[in-house]
């Protein structure tokens, strides 16, 4: 949670000056973000959710104030806006949605995208932040890797600091995106044999990349994907087969089990990135 203390007695949301909405066309139908009693909504309505009253320690950010920050910020750092899906639960109190991005004037052409995830919540239960992350179009896989939280314990000047720490973690994310196309690169240029791709899915229960009931999903997707685009026995084939199997977790564990297959994949592949 953006936690804050509530000096001044006032939100100062008019000091924003917000960008107009982008296009509102899904960035995904990843059914990950219906688990837990999620539902997908419209823009215009999480738009409208309420924010519960500020405490004396503790000052809850409206989904809406982070959405249209970084929108906002993504916007100033050079980035187009491509689509967007958005999801609650627990009553509204827990947001997570999916930015589709690119830089400015270039649209992908190597079968997957740039999408950034934000997530918040109004109970307490994890601080609002970012990642950085990848969508396959094929099959609408995601993937992510390098969550940073927006964090603030101690200020009287809120909307100031959401700005300040916003611009921060977007610069950050831009790096991190870049560093997924190195992995995705070097996770293509992998090949696996069967006894190979066995190990790495072993391996992966022992990082809680995926639990052993997913284990059967996992290798079914390797031995028989419905897409021909992994029909080739490499690194990034396998990936996406356990990025299905992710379909059916909740995507703040989502995010956990893949950086945890992500440093699997990125030792077997030699990956190296700066932390």
């Amino acid at each position: 949670m953006f936690n804050l203390i509530e000096e001044t007695g006032t939100w100062e949301a008019d000091v924003l000056q917000m960008p107009p909405p982008p296009a509102e066309r899904p960035a995904t139908r990843n059914p990950m973000l219906l688990h837990c009693g999620g539902k997908v909504i419209e823009r215009h309505a999480l738009l409208d959710i309420p924010t519960p009253r500020a405490s004396q320690t503790w000052f809850p950010l409206p989904h809406r104030q982070l959405v249209e920050e970084v929108e906002g910020q993504l916007t100033d750092a050079g980035f187009q806006l491509l689509g967007q899906t958005h999801a609650i639960s627990h009553d509204g109190n827990r947001y997570f949605g999916i930015l589709e991005v690119s830089p400015r004037d270039e649209i992908s052409q190597n079968g997957h995208g740039w999408v950034v995830g934000l997530r918040n919540s109004h109970d307490k239960t994890f601080p609002a932040g970012l990642v950085a992350g990848t969508r396959v179009f094929v099959c609408d896989n995601l993937s992510f890797s390098g969550l940073i939280e927006i964090r603030r314990k101690h200020t009287r000047f809120a909307v100031r600091d959401l700005r300040q720490l916003t611009a921060r973690a977007v610069g950050q994310l831009g790096e991190r995106l870049v560093g997924m196309e190195t992995r995705i690169t070097a996770y293509r240029d992998m090949r696996l044999t069967e006894g190979r791709a066995h190990d790495l899915v072993i391996r992966a229960t022992d990082c809680r990349a995926i639990t052993p009931s997913q284990i059967p999903t996992v290798l079914g997707h390797w031995r028989n994907s419905a897409h021909a685009e992994f029909a080739p026995r490499n690194a990034w084939s396998l990936f996406n087969a356990f990025t299905e199997a992710y379909k059916e977790t909740n995507p703040h564990t989502a995010i956990a089990r893949c950086e945890a297959l992500h440093g699997l994949f990125d030792g077997a592949a030699g990956v190296h990135l700066p932390s």
